[in-house]
């Protein structure tokens, strides 16, 4: 990759995808802060519809859009048309929102007025994409702030400007100008300076922690920029009593193994209370051995592809031999048929030994296994990280869902249901390392507008009382 050019690859082939050239960032930004007011000051029947038309014209090309981001993430097809349907139902998702987040209100005030409250867009926007739902995730971002009048800067992940490029040219053709919704590829370098750059009022970021908390520190002194981190997670994952033991094991591997381990809610650990540990492990191990991993196009469909490029599959490799190498005890080996490609084998490890386990997000498909002696063992443990996105308890009664939900510090909390596949009709975000509590999906119509209070009179009335001598 040269310094002006981005290069992508097709990470189950090896074969380059897509090129392009870096983008300027000055002149994007100044071709956005020209053009926003006008789009800002069009009816909200006006944007809504464009949005609308946004649908029709992703689904015209929802073939040919699945086929993409299964080619640039490598995940399998059946997956990469889900998030082609996710990325058409975020245009009423994000009407209803702002409908209800962000709804005027008149009310009576004195001397016949009025107080009112209404919502303003912040302007120019910053969108910065992940890989691993290059055009969900960054289009959760986009759809509500063009809703709301914003005019957006979206940088996609360098790993997946192909797909970026693809979903802005939807916009421009459903009649979003040119100039509102635009397309800045580049990689850290761009994606800093657009960060720091003044013409921009607001972040909207999906992505690593490191990357997340870099930005917050380089914003800590703008306080007047809207800035919404959505990172990652340490997920946890709690076994307690249960007789249902292929249903916990079916629901831990979903958790921790779709998208080849590559979501911010996948399940990192799986925590066990003693009991139940023989029977789930000896389940999720005999489901993962079955689990079918292959190229995006491969028929019967794999249940996941590879990870996002050999480096991350190094790393992943090298982090399974850590584990190893310092008490840990394999129960599924991490195994990587090819070296020059980045498949790997779902991986199971039991750490419950390793002291000072790293609280860091292993992006990728490495679960590990830790043996509590009871329920509240298991929430202290599944606490014990910085991040906090997902958590979720398998078994157990409703009382100690109810202790589970009370105590674990995570934005979401599930109850016999996997760690990730949060619903878009509900706010995603989390705690600590994982977000700065302004939760993405259908609360993210929160930080695209500001309320504006109003005290407001058709003519100036006023009177004077106390402090006045008698004229």
């Amino acid at each position: 990759m040269s310094q002006n050019q981005i290069i992508s690859y097709d990470p189950s082939t090896g074969e380059e995808l897509w090129r392009g050239k870096t983008g300027d960032v000055d002149a994007t930004v100044e071709r956005a802060r020209r053009a926003w007011p006008e789009w800002a000051a069009k009816p909200l029947a006006f944007r809504i519809e464009t949005c609308r038309r946004f649908v029709n014209e992703v689904r015209a090309v929802s073939d040919k859009f699945a086929e993409l981001i299964a080619k640039e993430t490598g995940k399998p097809l059946w997956e990469s048309r889900t998030e082609v349907e996710s990325v058409m139902a975020k245009v009423d998702i994000s009407v209803s929102a702002y409908a209800e987040r962000t709804g005027q209100k008149k009310l009576e005030s004195g001397l016949g007025g009025t107080a009112a409250v209404r919502h303003k867009p912040h302007g120019v926007m910053a969108v910065l994409g992940p890989y691993n739902f290059p055009a969900h995730l960054p289009n959760g971002h986009i759809v509500p702030a063009l809703i709301a009048g914003n005019a957006v800067i979206f940088k996609p992940s360098e790993k997946t400007p192909a797909v970026g490029e693809l979903l802005v040219k939807c916009f421009h053709k459903a009649g979003v100008p040119a100039a509102i919704i635009q397309l800045l590829v580049g990689g850290p370098t761009e994606g800093q300076a657009l960060v720091a750059h003044r013409g921009i009022d607001g972040v909207l970021f999906t992505g690593s922690a490191q990357a997340g908390i870099a930005i917050n520190k380089k914003l800590a002194t703008n306080p007047g920029k809207i800035l919404a981190l959505e990172m990652g997670g340490n997920n946890p994952i709690v076994v307690a009593d249960t007789p249902l033991i292929t249903d916990a094991a079916i629901l831990i591997v979903r958790s921790a193994f779709t998208s080849a381990g590559q979501r911010c809610t996948a399940a990192r650990r799986l925590i066990v209370v003693e009991s139940m540990y023989d029977a789930i492990v000896a389940e999720v191990k005999k489901l993962a051995d079955r689990l079918i991993v292959g190229e995006p196009f491969a028929d019967p469909q794999p249940f996941m592809g590879c990870v996002i490029d050999n480096n991350a599959a190094d790393q992943l490799v090298e982090s399974f031999l850590y584990f190893l190498s310092h008490g840990g005890k394999a129960i599924k080996h991490m195994t990587r048929p090819d070296d020059n490609l980045p498949f790997l084998s779902p991986a199971i490890i039991d750490t419950t030994k390793i002291e000072n386990r790293p609280d860091v997000e292993l992006f990728g498909p490495l679960l590990q296994v830790i043996k509590v002696p009871d329920l509240a063992a298991g929430i202290a443990e599944a606490n014990n990280t910085r991040f906090g996105l997902s958590a979720s308890l398998i078994g157990g009664t409703p009382q100690d869902y109810n202790r589970f939900w009370a105590s674990v510090r995570a934005g979401i909390v599930n109850w016999n249901q996997p760690t990730s596949g949060a619903s878009s009709k509900a706010p995603f975000g989390g705690l600590g390392l994982s977000g700065n509590h302004r939760p993405a999906a259908y609360y993210a119509a929160d930080y695209c507008a500001y309320p504006v209070a109003s005290a407001e009179m058709d003519q100036p009335r006023a009177t004077v009382g106390v402090g006045f001598r008698d004229g």
